[in-house]
């Protein structure tokens, strides 16, 4: 029965996904826009609070499903960002990219730092405690890479700001995986628990997590071409393009800790965004394989972003303090993230388009930051417990609104132009209907 119970929910999830994404469209939203308040709609705090069966209602099964799902989605999601990181794109974007990327995480950063520090003064330490404004810092950091990804594969983007966008999103996780640890340490020792203030958990643990995953990842996309250039069949290698991804996913959750303290671990963003750069760089038939996974995985993505929705909670605006920090929070950090990108975007030669609109695009947070302030639960007690409150608070805005916006600033960058006339139509055989993009009349 509880197979059944399963099945029937993640089913479900699937065609509200769909049905929903078909509803936002006269309104010109996003596909992710959708999926996201479809799961909102059958989840626990809205049908599911009225007694509704069938549904996202059961809390434990719910966490469940959305780990693995999760950790599947993000991992194929980091894989795809990966494919973007070709050396002759490089050449070109680079330089500005790495700027980008640490400018704005990092403006971000402060600010929220800044304004939630005044905050706290103002409210008192008993209403906002200080190991809370330095964690909401550094998880501000953090941008979704899914909501991005999903907005740039659905509308087909392409031109200067998509080119620069991808790079950005994926440093961005590696510059907040850094400010994090060190955040973290530094919020510990506010806390009282000044033993975890040291330099293997503020400076080595965090970068050898980034060194590690990425020299993991390299390692895998070397094996991934050695072993893909044995296989000539499509469908196989598609098989072999899918297997590789879940095997890098499994490996990247190994970890260790030894007595001083030193952790030996895996960002799984990082892992697989290494193994799609490797991969892309020295296997020819490369972006072929990415067609043929984009289309497999589209279910996954929907999955994961309507257990998203599902997963949003709304008890946290019973507490003003909760929704006062929450606002500030977002609107800092997207000030934040929108003058530290059009600044360093300007200082660095990019087009007038880049300098204006890569800031709104960089808005959307969701997954990483969720997992930070997990973290941030298990490090601080009561304290992290108000950090993940205010990053679900952040999260339920930046969902919801950040897709729009991408897709705006998108568009008013000239990267998404309107579809053209459809072509006359034609019958078509079984094997042309699944070479077409499913997609293609969500534009």
């Amino acid at each position: 029965m509880r197979d059944f119970q399963i099945l029937f929910t993640l089913a479900l999830g699937l065609l509200a996904g769909l049905f929903m994404s078909r509803i936002v469209k006269p309104l010109k939203l996003p596909a992710v826009t959708g999926y996201l308040l479809a799961g909102i709609l059958i989840g626990p705090y809205c049908l599911g609070s009225l007694g509704v069966t069938g549904l996202f209602t059961d809390l434990n099964e719910l966490k469940t499903m959305a780990e693995i799902v999760q950790s599947v989605a993000l991992g194929f999601i980091a894989f795809a960002i990966g494919t973007e990181f070709k050396l002759s794109s490089l050449k070109k974007t680079g330089k500005q990219a790495t700027v980008v990327g640490i400018v704005q995480a990092v403006t971000a950063m402060l600010l929220v730092d800044a304004a939630l520090i005044g905050l706290s003064f103002a409210l008192g330490q008993d209403k906002l405690p200080l190991p809370v404004c330095v964690t909401l810092g550094a998880i501000a950091t953090a941008t979704a890479p899914a909501a991005t990804l999903m907005v740039v594969k659905q509308y087909k983007a392409k031109g200067p700001l998509t080119n620069i966008l991808l790079p950005v999103v994926a440093l961005d996780d590696a510059v907040g995986l850094v400010c994090f640890a060190v955040s973290i340490g530094v919020a510990q020792a506010l806390a009282g628990g000044g033993e975890a203030l040291n330099a293997i958990s503020l400076v080595i643990n965090p970068l050898l997590e980034v060194v590690l995953s990425l020299i993991l990842g390299a390692v895998m996309g070397a094996i991934f071409t050695v072993v893909e250039n044995m296989f000539r069949s499509n469908s196989k290698r598609l098989c072999l393009s899918i297997t590789f991804v879940l095997l890098t996913i499994a490996l990247s959750q190994l970890s260790h800790t030894f007595s001083n303290g030193l952790e030996i671990k895996f960002s799984n963003l990082l892992v697989c965004m290494m193994l799609g750069t490797v991969f892309c760089n020295i296997c020819d038939s490369a972006e072929e394989l990415m067609e043929k996974t984009d289309k497999w995985t589209m279910p996954i993505f929907i999955l994961f972003f309507v257990i998203s929705g599902a997963e949003l909670e709304f008890s946290f605006f019973k507490s003003w303090v909760v929704v006062l920090v929450g606002v500030i929070y977002v609107l800092v950090r997207a000030l934040g993230k929108y003058v530290g990108a059009a600044f360093s975007a300007k200082i660095t030669g990019c087009d007038k388009n880049i300098v204006k609109y890569l800031g709104v695009t960089l808005f959307p947070q969701a997954g990483v930051a969720i997992g930070m302030s997990i973290l941030a639960v298990e490090a601080l007690g009561s304290d992290g417990t108000t950090v993940r409150n205010i990053v679900l608070f952040g999260v339920l805005i930046y969902e919801l609104v950040g897709p729009l916006l991408t897709k705006i600033a998108l568009t008013k960058a000239g990267d998404i132009v309107p579809k053209d006339a459809p072509a006359e139509k034609h019958h078509l055989s079984v094997a042309e209907v699944f070479a077409d993009d499913p997609d293609e009349d969500d534009e």
